[in-house]
């Protein structure tokens, strides 16, 4: 967000011909997705320094501009601002505007239902920041405030207290119409060849500014209202895991729940203080996820990012640190590599995943052999039939079992000299390594657990005895099917409380090859890792092949020694 230069030129290929149009030099913009498939571009300034406030519609799949026709009271024109959509609202905060360039403290939206522009409420003034929205509330971080010093500040507003974020704005003329009128034609308008009409504007046909983007130079500081809702924010200091934002080049973006801080190779800064850190927003915690050397290679310089949609991958464009000679070519050079980088490896889990504290609904499991699922609230449901003795009337028809756990010490002394008789169902083998059984639902496996399902449909012993042994600890066997019932790894009284049993699910997902489930235990473990369990964790990572997880244990190891 508030980067610059994103279009400039538009590429239309029809009958396998590839055209070039002109559209205008756009500085300081924001352009955020919409409907899977659309760049929403709001505002900028244009090649004579002039701040806009106009809206243009790219469509990603036919290569063509659509201009909306906007309604309510147009905001300042502004630059370097930020801005996010959520709820088929577009939020814009902060920026500069204004003839002798002030900082904005704004905040406003635009209902991309009716296309209708809500007041604008005194906020927090940022420029270069970041925003998002989470839990039903906007934050906004980073950037720089009213007198140039780059802040570690995190803001948030509660967008859910209040009415005026979610009704339709009042429709009604531009408040700035009358001087758009004086002002006379569009700083864009001399890219259009010809008087289009207000929906449309396509790429081999030039570009008009909409109405909205009269108020390109007003320089009007009457107060706002304060934003409704609550407004909270909190200031990062120092800490060893906390990044400083005074040196390097940072890029702050939202994923997971979290926001991310790439610090990258930049002239201030040392190789070794780059890195990627995550600031969880639940717990409002800073974590450093992976060292610089990891991910950046400092002879190269990187400029803008962006993220896929639902957070899982980032991509930094750049060059290698070395200028082309005489500027020939500069800005091809300026964006002539891209480093990818695959943010589930550092445990995250993606927007589609997390679940946010204000959702209505609870996500329901998504199988590991589908991406995706249309079903809610099923998980809490199942998990009140898990592990149900056969005449609960639960309809339980299939029995697992797994290793005994190993008694500890104060149980091994309490029934030390007491014989006691072991009663063993006439199904189950009678080894004393053998755990008690777990009733479960044969159906519920076969849709949840890829290996049940062609072992089942293979009609193995399995099929016939209607039994099955896992051979892990009878912890990680129970966790492990209670997470085949609610897709969760989150602690629970008496599934998943031990980090040990994480650990040993971690395991068990890379030998039955579950993607999912390995993604949700390194999510936890890596962020719950603790002197007791650390070394557990170190161990298990290695025999499931997690390097990066493994790494993370050991400098834990190494740091609380």
């Amino acid at each position: 967000m508030g980067t610059s230069l994103v279009y400039g030129w538009v590429r239309d290929r029809s009958n396998n011909n590839i055209s070039y149009s002109k559209l205008t030099l756009d500085l300081g913009h924001t352009a955020c997705l919409w409907q899977g498939s659309k760049l929403l571009i709001y505002g900028g300034e244009n090649e004579h320094r002039e701040y806009l406030s106009d809206v243009v519609i790219f469509d990603l799949q036919t290569a063509h501009w659509t201009q909306p026709d906007i309604r309510g009271p147009a905001p300042k024109g502004r630059a370097r601002h930020a801005a996010a959509v959520y709820d088929e609202k577009l939020y814009v905060v902060g920026g500069l505007a204004g003839t002798e360039t002030y900082t904005l403290d704004e905040i406003c939206f635009l209902d991309l239902k009716t296309w209708t522009w809500s007041r604008s409420w005194s906020f927090v003034g940022r420029f270069d920041h970041s925003t998002w929205v989470w839990g039903g509330r906007i934050w906004v971080f980073g950037g720089l405030g009213p007198d140039m010093e780059r802040t570690g500040e995190l803001w948030w507003l509660d967008l859910k207290s209040s009415p005026a974020f979610k009704t339709v704005p009042a429709s009604g003329v531009s408040e700035s119409r009358t001087s758009m009128e004086r002002a006379g034609p569009s700083p864009r308008s001399q890219f259009a060849q010809y008087n289009q009409p207000q929906h449309l504007a396509t790429g081999s046909s030039g570009y008009t500014a909409n109405s909205s983007s009269v108020q390109v130079r007003a320089s009007s500081l009457i107060p706002k209202p304060v934003a409704p809702g609550a407004i909270s924010s909190m200031r990062f200091v120092s800490g060893p895991n906390v990044p400083s934002q005074a040196v390097g080049k940072h890029f702050h973006v939202y994923s997971s729940g979290a926001v991310l801080d790439f610090v990258t190779p930049a002239s201030t800064i040392r190789p070794s203080e780059c890195n990627l850190s995550a600031l969880e927003l639940d717990a409002l915690q800073w974590q450093k996820l992976a060292e610089g050397p990891e991910i950046f290679d400092p002879a190269y310089r990187w400029h803008y990012c962006a993220m896929n949609e639902d957070g899982t991958k980032a991509w930094l464009l750049g060059c290698a640190n070395e200028s082309p000679e005489n500027g020939a070519g500069a800005f091809e050079e300026y964006l002539s590599d891209v480093l990818p980088i695959d943010l589930r490896r550092f445990g995250l889990l993606g927007n589609d995943l997390t679940v946010e504290p204000s959702a209505e609904k609870s996500k329901m499991p998504a199988s590991d052999t589908h991406a995706v699922s249309s079903l809610s609230s099923l998980g809490a449901d199942l998990a009140t039939m898990f592990e149900q003795a056969l005449e609960s009337g639960s309809g339980g028809d299939f029995v697992v079992t797994g290793e005994k756990d190993e008694p500890s010490d104060d149980e091994y002394m309490s029934t030390a000299g007491s014989p006691q008789t072991v009663q063993t169902s006439h199904f189950l083998a009678t080894s004393a390594s053998t755990s008690v059984p777990i009733h479960v639902h044969k159906l519920i496996l076969q849709a949840r657990w890829p290996h049940f399902n062609r072992l089942y449909a293979s009609q193995m012993a399995e099929f016939q005895t209607k039994r099955m042994h896992i051979p892990e600890p009878y912890s990680v066997v129970r966790a492990f099917l209670h997470y085949l019932y609610t897709d969760s790894v989150a602690k629970h009284p008496q599934y998943c409380a031990d980090l040990g049993d994480v650990a040993g699910l971690l395991v068990m997902a890379n030998v039955y090859d579950m993607p999912r489930l390995r993604l949700l235990c390194i999510h936890r473990l890596s962020r719950e890792l603790d002197v007791e369990h650390a070394a557990v964790v170190w161990e298990r990572a290695g025999t499931a092949g997690e390097e990066w997880l493994r790494r993370r244990a050991a400098n834990y190891c190494l740091t609380h020694w």
